[in-house]
């Protein structure tokens, strides 16, 4: 179950974040190959950000899995959620920060 937590310090008042929570999740389970039905995306707004010493919008994301992450798909993640932030908050593709988590290549859990 793949979960995407997005934070901005963007407004979202008065945005559709409908649209990107749905885009969102269709792109993440397209790019993993997991079913939509499974991926979680939280999208959290407004927050205090700085990022190169200055305030202009800009914006943090986690996104763990349980597999399907690879070196493709850490790269088509970025380059796809950097489209969706830039078409939908105006936050520019190099003011976008994506941390990529694998719970699987942490070792297998189910041994405790």
């Amino acid at each position: 179950m793949p979960a995407l937590i997005i934070s901005t310090n963007v407004s979202l008042d008065g945005v559709d974040t409908s649209s990107i929570l749905s885009e969102a999740t269709s792109e993440v389970a397209k790019v993993i190959g997991k079913p939509e039905k499974l991926v979680m995306v939280i999208l959290k707004g407004t927050l205090g950000i700085s990022f190169n010493g200055n305030k202009e919008p800009a914006a943090y994301a986690e996104i763990v899995s349980m597999g399907g992450i690879t070196k493709q798909v850490k790269r088509n993640l970025i380059a796809t959620l950097g489209t969706i932030l830039e078409a939908k908050l105006s936050i520019p593709r190099a003011r976008f920060f994506l941390k990529v988590y694998d719970t699987t290549a942490a070792g297998n859990c189910s041994k405790l």
